[in-house]
């Protein structure tokens, strides 16, 4: 028996229009949708007059529901993948079934589509040739400020996405730690209302202050300045290593890099090493 094909089904971030043909088609043709709120997607069908059979499949029940989605996998059916708003597996428990497909042999076939973080990066105005998606950062203010620690000597472009309610604390928190840089604030994407802030995390956050802020916020953050002199003065060795290996490198590569980037001997920067 044939097994089944998993499809990662991108659908609007705002605008209804934001879908393309193809998503449409394999949306049509697939034997189940596995959605992550069943009575959001069913609207989204109903206005594209799709009728399939649904599934739930979100954070809370992913484990149970992972299971049954692989086994009617291998068993032929052809499930499509949806989120509320934009591509599955982007800050949401689709990451955990394509896993699962993958380690099953099952295969995972990923339609291109709308997705909040690029659409931001693209209108903020902000350096698009190297950036990094770094998603929800911790709730809990003392690990938030351990991430922002982290992101400080970050070179490239920032990505974070930010729930209304918590805002006004994160970009707070992004003034003290990463000084007043340059950033831009997207919500509403797509949609009526859609606006974009630009300027200092200060003038932002001073414009939110005054308003209640709503919809679900995408930040995009100026990364480090390459160029001064003092970019790695508020960091040990010790914590440039690692940053790096968070970033893919070895620890023999980022020892190797953390002692050019500095231009200190390396055998000094192994010492350190050895403390992770």
């Amino acid at each position: 028996m044939n097994k089944g094909i998993l499809y990662i089904c991108p659908t609007p971030i705002g605008n209804l229009e934001d879908i393309t043909l193809r998503t449409l088609r394999v949306l049509k043709e697939v034997d189940l949708i596995a959605a992550e709120d069943t009575r959001h997607t069913v609207k989204l069908l109903n206005h594209y007059e799709i009728k399939k059979p649904l599934i739930s499949y979100h954070e809370h029940n992913k484990k149970i529901k992972g299971d049954l989605l692989i086994e009617k996998l291998k068993e032929g059916t052809n499930i499509g993948l949806v989120t509320d708003a934009g591509m599955p597996g982007i800050s949401d428990p689709g990451e955990d079934i394509i896993q699962l497909a993958i380690e099953n042999r099952v295969k995972v076939v990923a339609l291109p589509g709308a997705t909040a973080s690029i659409t931001a990066l693209v209108v903020s105005g902000l350096p698009t040739d190297k950036f990094v998606f770094e998603g929800f950062l911790p709730s809990k203010r003392k690990d938030r400020i351990k991430e922002l620690k982290r992101l400080k000597i970050e070179y490239r472009t920032i990505i974070l996405y930010e729930a209304p309610h918590r805002i006004l604390n994160l970009l707070k928190d992004m003034e003290e730690i990463l000084g007043n840089r340059q950033i831009a604030i997207s919500r509403e994407l797509t949609k009526i209302y859609e606006e974009t802030f630009r300027g200092t995390i200060k003038e932002v956050l001073d414009k939110l202050e005054k308003e209640r802020p709503r919809g679900e916020f995408v930040l995009v953050i100026k990364g480090k300045d390459r160029v001064e002199e003092d970019l790695y003065e508020d960091i040990t060795i010790k914590e440039h290593i690692k940053f790096h290996m968070e970033e893919g490198l070895t620890k023999k590569d980022a020892v190797k890099k953390v002692a050019s980037l500095r231009n200190i001997p390396k055998n000094l920067v192994y010492k350190e090493s050895l403390k992770i």
